[in-house]
């Protein structure tokens, strides 16, 4: 089965796959050491000081360089302008 338009992934939405809030509080870049950030699609966990997008497949984030991909000032900005959860 592909990946639906707009979910690269095509598992963001289901529950299964769903990484639980608790799980992302403990995890870090593993470049910088520091706080990762879930994407507003839920498809990947962002360092923003790393400035990598790290994939979560199948509900398992992919924390390593060769999978991340590279995100660019532009990107970077509007996560920072982004409000926090729950605001």
């Amino acid at each position: 089965m592909s990946p639906s338009p707009g979910q690269p992934h095509g598992d963001a939405d289901h529950p299964r796959y769903r990484l639980d809030p608790r799980t992302i509080e403990m995890l870090v870049c593993p470049v910088t050491k520091t706080r990762l950030t879930l994407s507003k699609d839920g498809t990947e966990l962002i360092s923003i000081v790393a400035r990598y997008a790290f994939p979560i497949r199948k509900g398992v984030p992919l924390l390593v360089v060769d999978a991340a991909r590279h995100i660019d000032e532009a990107e970077v900005e509007a996560l920072r302008n982004r409000p926090a959860e729950g605001d």
